[in-house]
Order: structure tokens, then sequence, then C-alpha cells
């Protein structure tokens, strides 16, 4: 069986030998770059499964590296490893592309369960090939979006976040389940991270558009419909 390949860009090398061996334990085939530029380099060459990424690193930091790798490849899961734990760091974070954040100092077993949640979902084969309410369509496998026959551009963060409510149409969405199913495990359900995010989707979906589509239930959480419920 061949092994999932992924890649570590981390400047701290000690740090990353030291994943790469607990990661090559566990069966996978792992490769380390010690700055952004190598890292995209390395990324153009190669086929990875996922992106361990931090983000205080030399010559392309992992905001910027990130946006590049979204530029070419909206679907490989991208995970952030940072001491950086701000709010606003995480915003930035999620704004340029990422999957997940992960804080350091670290337990490897939660960064372990967090990378296979995303390689479980990436192996999972989309039931249909578009996703459609009023004159709003979602193609699956171009991941493009369109209004009214306008192409929408969308984040990858944004793009995972309308695909879950076209996914859950009519349906009333707690803030965990949105949490579960666009940011993964053991988010911090306390920041403003749901309500920016949706905020950005109206704007690009919505705002300019009839009817409007994307709703809040105020003390339950927010659903996708043609109609208010």
């Amino acid at each position: 069986m061949e092994k999932v390949h992924i890649i570590i860009i981390e400047d701290e090398q000690r740090l990353a030998r030291v994943i790469k061996k607990q990661f090559e334990l566990e069966g996978f085939k792992v490769d380390i770059a010690n700055d952004g530029y190598v890292g995209k380099q390395m990324i153009e060459t190669n086929t990875y499964s996922l992106i361990i990424l931090d983000i205080n690193i030399p010559v392309i930091n992992g905001y910027d590296l990130c946006k590049e790798i979204r530029k070419s490849n909206k679907e490989i899961p991208i995970i952030m490893l940072t001491a950086l734990g701000a709010p606003d760091n995480k915003v930035t974070g999620f704004d340029a592309g990422a999957d997940d954040y992960v804080l350091k100092p670290f337990d490897f077993r939660e960064l372990i369960a967090r990378v296979n949640v995303f390689l479980r979902r990436s192996d999972k084969t989309p039931k249909t090939e578009r996703l459609s309410i009023a004159d709003l369509e979602m193609d699956l496998n171009t991941r493009t979006v369109t209004r009214s026959l306008k192409k929408i551009d969308l984040t990858a963060k944004e793009y995972a976040l309308l695909n879950m409510f076209l996914s859950n149409q009519g349906k009333i969405l707690s803030r965990d389940f949105i949490i579960d199913k666009v940011w993964g495990i053991d988010f911090d359900p306390g920041t403003n991270v749901i309500d920016v995010y949706v905020n950005y989707l109206r704007k690009k979906i919505d705002k300019d558009f009839y009817p409007k589509l994307i709703h809040t239930k105020f003390g339950f959480g927010f659903y996708c419909n043609e109609k208010e419920i």
C-alpha cells in the first residue's frame, strides 16, 4: 500500500526532524523544507496529500505561501503550525487559505488526529458534481461558483463554508456544527471567526443579488434557503 506523502515546512530544524520521525513511525512518507521558497518549489514538483506549514519561516512567510498554494490548488489540506495564537493571527491564516491552525507547543497525538481528519475527508468522493440553490451554482469538479452566471471568487475557507451551507439547505446549522465541518476539531468557538466568514460570504453571494440565501436564526445558528424560515 502506497504511503501518504506529506510535507512539513518549518525552519526550526530540530522540531521538523522530530515531527518527521513521529509521522514516519505512523507510516507516512515525509519531506521537510526549512524555508518558504524551498517549500514552494517542492510543492510544485511533488504530489502531497497534506501540508504542515509554519508561519514565521524565511524567504516566503507562511501566510504568503499559503496564498500562493491556493492559487493553483484549492483542495490540498493545509495545517498551520505556529506559536502565533492571537485571534487576528488565526483569522489571517484562515483567510490565506489554511484549513486548520495548531498552536505550539502541541501534543503530537492531537496533530496526527487533525491530519487524519483531513485525510479522511479528502478520500470521500462527492456524491454529486454540482450544488445549487436559486441562481447560485457550485461546480465541485472545477471548484467554481457562479450566481446569475457571474463568476464569484472565493477563498478556500469561503468555498468550504458555502459548500457546507449548500449541502445542508434549509437546515439551521449550529456554530458547533459549522466549526466541526469547516474548521475541524477543537476550534475555539469563543472567537468571532464564524461571523466574520459568514459576512464575507454574504458580501460575495448575496449583496448584489436576490433572493438573499444566507440567513441567521438568532440564538440557533445560520442556514441557507431561498426564503427565511
